[in-house]
């Protein structure tokens, strides 16, 4: 019989830390979930560590294999292999308070309904002090849009989705990248639908040094194609203007390492206007990151570190795809 809740860790390298998740899973209130871990290629200790976690027996544990392409790629694997109604992130170096678990299955039991794609709960840095603002309100129903973007809320938050949502909405995979953030999917689901928001910190973060943001951008212009996924959500007429505008020279950026044409940047975006009227500014950040990342870019082997994407924007030529990958929700690739 299918559990309700399946809590996915995608992993790699953190054979040292999935223990105290484990441990935290044990120590549920309430047990009516699946740890589902997706072991990205890990090369350290995570294979037998997952092993001996499954024959332990103490919560039901799965374990998924594959080859090291990105936290992304491992979040599909997760969310390809799970059936239960919701679905919970929980990345490997973080845990959960006792609560958790049954927390998730009570609140979706009151609110859960079609128009909703899940819940969106509190991070902490502790049980008492949460990472970023809380929301406005407690149990206000608004879409990932609405409250982090238009509202402005800001720090990582824990969020429960439909999986049957999430199955329709997987992450983009590019060749040769290996990072994407992951409002690349949240932005579009947040278009369709709204969430719960409740003011309770039911996961406890540890950012580990050499972790990496959404926000360091010589990571997002070493995964391009990614990147410009991640923003093109934001250039919706339901984003505030505030937003839309800083998101459109991200995008324009993005694609120009990308090497996309205008063309194709102002037809994908779905605002052509607001991308065509920003295109100086978004070029001149492109030239700005271009000498500022120049050795990472040289580094990854991109075909350019200078002007060129900006002149193939008009040129016509054909869109290369190329580039690298992360963010604190950690970098599973491999070192380069």
């Amino acid at each position: 019989m299918n559990k309700p809740l399946t809590i996915v860790t995608p992993t790699y390298n953190r054979a040292e830390y999935l223990p105290r998740l484990y441990r935290s899973l044990v120590a549920q209130t309430c047990q009516d979930f699946e740890w589902l871990v997706v072991d990205d290629g890990s090369t350290d200790s995570t294979p037998a560590l997952c092993e001996r976690l499954c024959a332990e027996g103490l919560i039901d544990v799965r374990c998924i294999r594959k080859e090291n392409h990105g936290k992304h790629t491992a979040l599909n694997a997760g969310i390809a292999a799970t059936s239960s109604a919701l679905m919970f992130i929980v990345d490997s170096d973080d845990y959960l308070l006792p609560d958790a678990v049954r927390r998730t299955l009570d609140t979706w039991s009151l609110f859960g309904n079609d128009r909703l794609s899940g819940i969106c709960f509190l991070r902490g840095i502790s049980e008492s002090v949460p990472l970023g603002q809380r929301f406005p309100r407690n149990e206000e129903i608004a879409s990932y849009i609405d409250m982090r973007f238009n509202q402005g809320v800001s720090g990582d938050k824990a969020e429960v989705y439909r999986t049957d949502i999430l199955k329709r909405f997987p992450f983009p995979e590019f060749e040769g990248e290996r990072f994407l953030a992951e409002d690349a999917v949240w932005a579009q689901i947040g278009l369709r639908y709204k969430m719960v928001h409740i003011n309770e910190i039911v996961y406890i973060s540890n950012y580990l040094p050499g972790g990496l943001t959404r926000g360091d951008n010589s990571i997002n212009v070493r995964s391009p194609n990614g990147s410009v996924e991640s923003v093109r959500w934001f250039l919706s007429k339901q984003v505030r203007l505030r937003v839309r505008v800083p998101m459109a020279w991200r995008y324009i950026a993005y694609g120009l390492f990308a090497r996309r044409r205008l063309s194709g940047l102002i037809k994908a975006s779905g605002a052509p206007m607001l991308v065509l009227t920003q295109f100086p500014v978004g070029l001149a950040l492109y030239l700005f990151w271009t000498r500022k990342f120049a050795d990472q870019l040289r580094s990854h082997r991109f075909v350019s570190v200078n002007d060129e994407a900006a002149s193939h924007a008009f040129s016509g030529g054909k869109t290369h795809l190329s580039a690298q990958r992360s963010e604190k929700r950690h970098l599973h690739a491999k070192p380069e």
